[in-house]
């Protein structure tokens, strides 16, 4: 890729070079262990024009976004709290009723739209990964089972089928035509009606050093302000914007047509001018990250080596993205790291790719507690620590390593 993907602009700038890393939930079965891995590049540029953080491009998103695909949302029950408390807030804000429709974009297993069936608001969701739609429709949804494509838009709208609320959480950086991806949002929206994204702001991950969350399945890296230019391009306003403690710190932003009657919340402006005292809109705001994560790196490296020495033993919880990408920039194998635990079914008796450490279920803990447990998806530490309490009545220590190494 040698232009922006969505002002076309040449002149892009590293942000941060992570050299090769396997898909990050890419997970190995034992018999792969002794096949060829790929390996691709994961390089992250700035555009010096409207400001959007990318990937550079090699692959398709079909290549991550497989019939097996192993994440499901409902493993988490934090994660399944955001989403329910979310459906009640849309209802009561947006008045939904059962003369309504919301239309979910990546709806995964079917861990928020299931809130909507249970107050007979009609569904539908897209969910091109097998694995999880079939989980979905177990739960009496109506499944779309493609990526959502301008096509797809104007299959619906050809049908009648416009959205009073479109949910778009957590897939807007998944894709790598926002372009089009943004305009068929646009296609499938009532005159009146509100999208609603959700996605992690590019102003954490810069300030809290969370390059973990950057992996191949993430082709954009967001603002409020690259975002904002995105939108406006396809005739869609950004009228109001939440900031929200998910994923190290996201935002939640309010979607109308330009013409709709929705007024603009203070907010948008506060939090576009936080974004520009931060130097969002300069190279000054992107340089140095490098060497800040290669300071993680050593800090990691040197706790897993240093614990080794001593006779310590340490794992680590949660087969997540984010640590796969943390563990193989690290180079982090089974002799520094010799398990990690995970409650998702679909992840338990594999490995993690690259690293090739393997996966087991909670259930099969040893007696003993191990000295140090290190919580991958640090987002959810709390979470995990309330989960293993029992590890830590018996002295075990958990351990985060973003923004640094970090006993809890």
């Amino acid at each position: 890729m040698n232009q922006c993907r969505h002002c076309e602009n040449d002149s892009l700038h590293t942000l941060v070079d992570l050299g090769f890393a396997p898909p990050s939930n890419a997970y190995l079965s034992k018999a792969q262990l002794c096949e060829a891995e790929i390996y691709l590049p994961l390089h992250v540029l700035v555009c010096d024009q409207c400001w959007l953080v990318q990937t550079q491009d090699f692959v398709t998103p079909d290549t991550f976004f497989s019939d097996d695909y192993a994440y499901f949302s409902s493993t988490s029950s934090s994660w399944l709290a955001h989403a329910k408390a979310f459906c009640e807030q849309m209802k009561a804000r947006f008045g939904l009723t059962s003369d309504s429709l919301v239309i979910e974009i990546a709806a995964n297993d079917g861990y928020l739209l299931k809130n909507f069936v249970a107050e007979g608001i009609p569904c539908l969701g897209i969910e091109p990964t097998a694995s999880t739609a079939s989980v979905a429709r177990e739960q009496g949804i109506e499944i779309i089972g493609e990526f959502f494509t301008e096509a797809l838009a104007n299959q619906l709208v050809q049908q009648s089928r416009l959205a009073d609320l479109v949910v778009a959480n957590n897939v807007f950086a998944h894709v790598p035509d926002i372009n089009g991806f943004s305009a068929a949002m646009a296609a499938v929206l009532k005159p009146e009606g509100v999208i609603s994204l959700e996605f992690p702001h590019l102003l954490q991950l810069l300030q809290q050093v969370q390059f973990d969350t950057i992996y191949h399945e993430h082709f954009s890296y967001l603002s409020l302000y690259s975002v904002n230019l995105i939108l406006s391009a396809v005739g869609l306003r950004i009228f109001d914007v939440e900031q929200l403690p998910t994923h190290g710190g996201s935002l939640r932003v309010f979607v109308c047509h330009q013409g709709a009657s929705f007024p603009e919340s203070e907010r948008v402006q506060t939090l576009l001018e936080l974004e520009a005292q931060a130097d969002m809109q300069t190279l000054k705001g992107y340089q140095g990250f490098q060497s800040k994560v290669e300071a993680i790196k050593h800090e990691l490296l040197l706790f897993l080596l240093t614990q080794r020495r001593l006779g310590k033993t340490v794992v680590a919880y949660g087969a997540a993205a984010k640590g796969n990408t943390l563990l193989n920039f690290a180079g982090v194998k089974p002799d520094l790291l010799s398990q990690v635990y995970d409650a998702a079914p679909s992840k338990q008796g594999k490995f993690l790719p690259g690293s090739h450490i393997p996966i087991l279920a909670p259930c099969d803990m040893p007696s003993k507690a191990p000295d140090y447990m290190l919580i991958l998806p640090w987002n959810i530490a709390n979470e995990v620590i309330c989960a293993l309490d029992e590890l830590k009545q018996q002295g075990c220590q958990f351990v985060t390593a973003i923004p640094k190494i970090t006993l809890i």
